[in-house]
């Protein structure tokens, strides 16, 4: 079964980029049908979908945050990576990496990393 680890800064201060990394164990990040998302939940709020990279190295973006968000990935490290610039307070959220499939939709989460962002 695949597990995501998230890592990063958990104090972000304002107008800098915020960069998590998810490694994953237990399966190759180009395996076939798999898409790696970034999911985040600001406190008190709901889930919201950040983008995604594709095992063919495609990526997706939420059309409200693509203007600041970048997901790469390191095929030797198998892991991928989430940047978000110019980040405010309204960024501070829990973010988690997520898998999903084209056969069993969404799989497994990580344990999520809290992010603040502040001065």
């Amino acid at each position: 079964q695949v597990q995501l680890q998230e890592s990063g800064p958990g104090l972000v201060k304002p107008s800098q980029t915020l960069s998590l990394t998810c490694a994953v164990s237990g399966g190759s990040i180009t395996t076939n049908t798999y898409y790696w998302n970034w999911i985040r939940q600001p406190p008190g709020k709901g889930l919201e979908w950040m983008g995604a990279i594709a095992y063919t190295g495609s990526t997706y973006y939420n059309p409200s945050l693509k203007s600041r968000t970048s997901i790469s990935r390191d095929t030797t490290k198998n892991q991928f990576t989430l940047q978000l610039s110019s980040v405010t307070p309204e960024d501070t959220a829990a973010y988690y990496c997520v898998t999903y499939t084209t056969k069993t939709a969404w799989g497994s989460w990580g344990q999520g990393t809290q992010v603040t962002v502040s001065s």
